[in-house]
């Protein structure tokens, strides 16, 4: 990989359609989009003002070698169509490589859909608070970081910018999208789940929960998109150093998170700028999971 950070993008000739907390999305045509995976990091819902190298390749990476491995469980956003055919002067296309894909142009779903196989992060929260997780009860005395008996579903809506984003149950997600698909976007999402814990295993990574995005095609066939099982979306554990009770060193954006909990800080935009030491080790974290997870 190389040095340099990609923190906006301004495309010349082409129209920006939306500019996300990482990816900025633009028009090819009327059946496909350019998604550009920058190094920007969010954390709290808030962007940080200070990017993170490398992070963008390793997203678009991690995804692909995802969504190749797994276009036997559901169809994905990828085209295969090369950068090449896109009208930009060849200065743009050097920022472009190994952070930008051309996919399909979906209708996305409004709502993240969250996989959990460990009691950690919101989801011990609210299970201190009320012995389940988005309504769904689990077995009294589990302990921080324990494996759940079952992976569950326990999806978010997706808030506007500048919100959070909230747990929801499984009847609000069949209200919002009609009981057939909630039904079938649990079936998938919990199956990608598992194919990957798997896979994981031989690296020697544990996926403790992940979130997938889902949208439908012209035809209304269930596909998956934006990003997947990345460190971004996920939180990876070291399998050999995992113990209950503690909150485990992470391959993902977790260390960010618990350095920004030692500050004074509220949560809210703008994010405070972050030390030298804090960019490279979340640099370092993200490209140890693409290695470990790839090979």
């Amino acid at each position: 990989m190389t040095s340099g950070t990609v923190f906006r993008t301004a495309l010349t000739g082409m129209k920006l359609l939306h500019a996300g907390k990482v990816r900025d999305n633009y028009a090819v045509d009327a059946a496909s989009m350019l998604i550009v995976t920058t190094d920007r990091i969010s954390a709290f819902d808030v962007v940080m003002p200070d990017p993170i190298p490398d992070k963008g390749r390793v997203l678009t990476r991690v995804s692909n070698f995802w969504f190749e491995k797994t276009q036997h469980i559901v169809p994905n956003h990828l085209t295969g169509r090369p950068l090449s055919q896109l009208p930009l002067p060849a200065p743009e296309f050097a920022t472009l490589a190994d952070r930008a894909i051309i996919v399909k142009l979906l209708k996305p779903l409004p709502l993240e859909a969250v996989v959990r196989g460990y009691l950690i992060g919101s989801g011990w929260k609210d299970y201190q608070r009320s012995g389940g997780i988005c309504g769904i009860g689990l077995p009294a005395g589990l302990r921080q970081a324990q494996r759940l008996p079952e992976p569950i579903f326990t999806p978010a809506s997706k808030a506007p910018p500048g919100s959070h984003d909230e747990n929801i149950s499984f009847a609000a997600v069949s209200t919002l999208i009609g009981p057939e698909l909630a039904d079938q976007v649990r079936t998938t999402a919990l199956a990608l789940y598992r194919f990957a814990v798997a896979h994981a295993a031989t690296r020697g990574i544990i996926i403790a929960d992940t979130k997938f995005e889902f949208g439908l095609d012209a035809a209304g066939k269930l596909t998956l998109m934006d990003e997947v099982l990345t460190p971004d979306s996920s939180r990876f554990w070291p399998a050999d150093t995992y113990q209950v009770g503690t909150s485990p060193p992470s391959f993902d954006k977790q260390y960010l998170r618990d350095y920004l909990e030692t500050l004074d800080w509220d949560k809210r935009a703008p994010g405070p700028a972050l030390p030298a030491h804090v960019i490279a080790r979340t640099s370092e974290k993200y490209r140890e999971a693409l290695q470990r997870l790839t090979g």
